[in-house]
């Protein structure tokens, strides 16, 4: 996906200030362009303060984790995780699992990314009956380009879908990614999250 590399390899800061804006210099009563699931979800999951990692198979999803680790200086520490896989998965990166919310990290999948407005959509498949706020302020969220969607009520049909036995409770959206914001009007009530996102090629 070319769109990912332009992430990942975002222009210097002068052009950035040239960038014209998406619908400049288009007519009064034009259509606005609608950019693909994809970029739109990158672009607001970025003005939300979410870190985007890209990842083109398992190996690079185990450097990225590295590195999230090394930035942090989290090694030989508490790792909040409820999904065995998981644990199983980064079982060699000496850390303690377990379900507090005084741990770290919380470490965990997710059901969805919401394109529309960049958030995170997860269920009692990922956090059980837990609260946001009852988990640790720093998330490490491994997914796939393949639960990229529109929008929260597809996202919702979706886990209906997955889930035709029985559909899980608790699900809510993560979409505040910076701590400075708490005190936003626009994200009271909400739980700010400092959130990276492991997202692997998976289409």
């Amino acid at each position: 996906m070319n769109l990912f590399k332009r992430f990942l390899n975002p222009k210097p800061k002068s052009d950035q200030d040239q960038d014209i804006p998406e619908n400049a210099e288009r007519g009064k009563y034009m259509p606005e362009v609608k950019l693909p699931t994809d970029e739109r979800f990158m672009m607001n999951f970025k003005n939300n303060g979410g870190k985007f990692l890209y990842c083109i198979d398992d190996t690079e999803i185990r450097e990225a984790f590295d590195n999230i680790l090394m930035e942090n200086d989290w090694y030989e520490k508490q790792c909040c995780c409820f999904d065995e896989k998981l644990k199983s998965k980064f079982s060699g990166f000496n850390l303690e699992f377990n379900k507090s919310a005084s741990a770290d990290f919380f470490l965990s999948t997710c059901e969805f990314l919401v394109a529309n407005d960049g958030s995170i959509l997860i269920s009692s498949n990922q956090i059980k009956e837990r609260k946001l706020h009852d988990l640790p302020p720093n998330f490490v969220i491994l997914s796939s380009t393949s639960q990229l969607i529109d929008t929260i009520g597809e996202g919702l049909r979706g886990i209906k879908f997955k889930n035709k036995q029985q559909i899980p409770s608790n699900i809510t959206t993560i979409k505040n990614f910076e701590t400075q914001k708490e005190g936003d009007f626009m994200s009271y009530g909400s739980s700010t999250k400092n959130l990276y996102l492991l997202l692997l090629e998976d289409l």
